[in-house]
């Protein structure tokens, strides 16, 4: 497996563990976008630029989402 199979699978696994975690506490939601940076780095490095893409927008969702719990807007919700 190669640096870069090897960064991928790290932040596919991280993002998943994060996703699971998410209604515990809103840094999970905020460890959550931090997995879809890393896979959208991951899919623009490997040449899939819709993966990298998708995960750049999932970020930003994440993102507003972990905003919004912080701010006490709601609880964490499993995205479905």
């Amino acid at each position: 497996m190669d640096t870069l199979s090897a960064f991928g699978l790290f932040a596919v696994a991280f993002t998943l563990v994060c996703y699971m975690m998410e209604a515990r506490s809103h840094w999970w939601t905020l460890g959550f976008a931090v997995g879809c940076v890393m896979g959208s780095v991951y899919g623009f490095a490997q040449g899939a630029w819709p993966f990298g893409l998708v995960e750049a927008i999932w970020t930003v969702v994440a993102l507003n989402r972990w905003w919004g719990q912080r701010r006490g807007e709601g609880r964490a919700e499993p995205i479905a």
